[in-house]
C-alpha cells in the first residue's frame, strides 16, 4: 500500500517539470501598446483581443534619452528649406486677409530672400496648454486659483474638433496630464485634477523648453499657451538658455499672465517686501514678452476675467489664420548657427513699406507676427 502510495506521488512530481519545462519553452508574453495621441488602426484578425492603453507618461522623455537607447537613428542633414508662418493683425486685432505674396519679404540676417511657396488658409491646430499650478499661486480655493481654472477651461471652449491638445502643468515638476488629442473630454477630465496644488515651487522656464523641445517635430500648426504668473522659482536651467532653446524650437509661444489684480495692489503698498514682490512680477512680464515676441506668438496681462473671451479671439486669430511662406536660404552653411528671420510688408511698386487703409482711404496700423528665427541644421554624419 505505501509503495502504491509512494508511486503516485511520483507521478505527479513528474507530471508538473513537464509542464513547466514545455512553459518555458513557450517563452514570455509580449503586449503592445497604443499611442496616446493617436488610434490604433484595427487589425486584420478582428477576433483578437484588443490589448491595453499604455499609461500615460508622467515626465517628457527628451529625444536625447530616446536617442542613448537607440531608439532613434543617425542622419545626414540635408534641409535646405525654411516654412515661416505669418499672421498680420490690425489694430483691432483682426486678421488681414487678402495679401498678395509680392507685398512679403522675407530677411534673413538681413538678407532678401526669394519667396519660393505662399499659401494661406484655416488649418487645424495642435496646442499644449501649459498651466502654472503651484502652492504659492493657486492655493486651493484662493483668487489665482480660480482666476487659472477660468482661463483654462474657457480657452479649451474656443477649440475646434479638428484641434489636437494636451494639457500639461508644472510647478517644482512639469507632468503631462493628458497627451495630444482632438477628444476634448480627455483634457476636461485631465483639468478635474487640478484642485490641490502640490509643491510651492514654480519652474517655468523647465517647463516651456521642455514642452517646446518635444514639440519641435510636430508638423503642422502648433503652439503653446502658457496659463501663470510667468514667475520662475528654482529652474535648473537659466534665462539666457531657455531663450536660446525657444528660438531654436520654432513652437510659438502665447503667454496669457494671471495675478494682475494682486500686483496691482503691490504698487500701492509701501514696504520693501511689497517693492521686492512687484519687480518679480515686472521681471516675469518682460521675460514672458521676450518668449512670445522671439517665438511668433503673443501676450497678454488681463487684469479682470472679462477680458478672456477677447483674449482667445486673439489668440485662435493669429494662431490659426495665418500666411504660410517658404524659402530657400542663400545662406547654405550647415554649421548650426542661428539665422535671425524679419518679415516685411512693402509694396512691390515702391519698395516702401505698405500702407493698409480702411474704407475711408486712412492707414491702419498693422502688426506682423512671425518667428524670430531658426537654427541652421549641422553637418551630422
Amino acid at each position: 500500500m505505501k509503495q502504491r502510495i509512494f508511486l503516485g506521488a511520483l507521478s505527479l512530481v513528474m507530471s508538473g517539470i513537464c509542464q513547466l519545462h514545455l512553459g518555458a519553452q513557450e517563452g514570455p508574453q509580449t503586449q503592445s501598446t497604443d499611442s496616446v495621441a493617436k488610434p490604433k488602426k484595427p487589425a486584420a484578425d478582428d477576433s483578437a483581443p484588443a490589448p491595453d492603453k499604455a499609461p500615460i507618461p508622467s515626465e517628457f522623455k527628451k529625444a536625447k534619452d530616446a536617442a542613448a537607447a537607440g531608439d532613434v537613428p543617425t542622419y545626414r542633414s540635408t534641409a535646405t528649406t525654411v516654412s515661416v508662418d505669418v499672421s498680420v493683425i490690425d489694430d483691432h486685432n483682426n486678421f488681414v486677409p487678402k495679401i498678395p505674396q509680392g507685398y512679403f519679404r522675407v530677411l534673413e540676417d538681413g538678407v532678401p530672400q526669394q519667396i519660393s511657396q505662399f499659401g494661406r488658409g484655416e488649418a487645424p491646430i495642435t496646442i499644449c496648454m501649459l498651466i502654472e499650478f503651484s502652492g504659492r499661486f493657486q492655493a486651493y480655493w484662493t483668487r489665482g486659483w480660480a482666476e487659472t481654472l477660468q482661463a483654462s477651461y474657457g480657452f479649451l471652449e474656443t477649440l475646434k474638433p479638428d484641434d489636437n491638445v494636451a494639457v500639461v502643468e508644472y510647478d517644482l515638476n512639469t507632468r503631462i496630464l493628458s497627451d495630444f488629442s482632438p477628444d476634448k473630454r480627455v483634457a476636461e477630465q485631465a483639468m478635474a485634477q487640478l484642485r490641490i496644488p502640490g509643491f510651492s515651487e514654480s519652474n517655468v522656464f523647465d517647463a516651456l523648453t521642455e514642452m517646446a523641445d518635444r514639440m519641435s517635430a510636430i508638423d503642422g500648426r502648433k503652439a503653446i499657451l502658457l496659463i501663470g504668473s510667468g514667475l520662475d522659482t528654482f529652474s535648473k536651467i537659466t534665462f539666457d538658455k531657455a531663450r536660446k532653446s525657444l528660438q531654436e524650437s520654432g513652437v510659438p509661444i502665447y503667454t496669457i499672465s494671471t495675478l494682475q489684480v494682486q500686483r496691482i495692489g503691490l504698487e500701492s503698498r509701501s514696504g520693501m517686501g511689497a517693492q521686492m514682490m512687484n519687480m518679480d512680477f515686472l521681471q516675469a512680464d518682460n521675460e514672458m514678452k521676450t518668449f512670445s515676441k522671439e517665438s511668433g506668438g503673443l501676450s497678454f496681462f488681463p487684469r479682470f476675467p472679462g477680458e478672456y473671451p477677447s483674449i482667445f479671439r486673439q489668440i485662435e486669430n493669429a494662431m490659426r489664420e495665418q500666411y504660410s511662406l517658404t524659402y530657400h536660404p542663400t545662406n547654405v552653411a550647415k554649421d548650426g548657427k542661428f539665422r535671425r528671420i524679419k518679415v516685411e510688408l512693402v509694396n512691390p511698386e515702391t519698395n516702401e513699406p505698405w500702407r493698409f487703409l480702411d474704407g475711408k482711404g486712412k492707414p491702419i496700423k498693422y502688426q506682423i507676427i512671425a518667428k524670430a528665427g531658426y537654427k541652421a541644421p549641422h553637418e551630422v554624419d
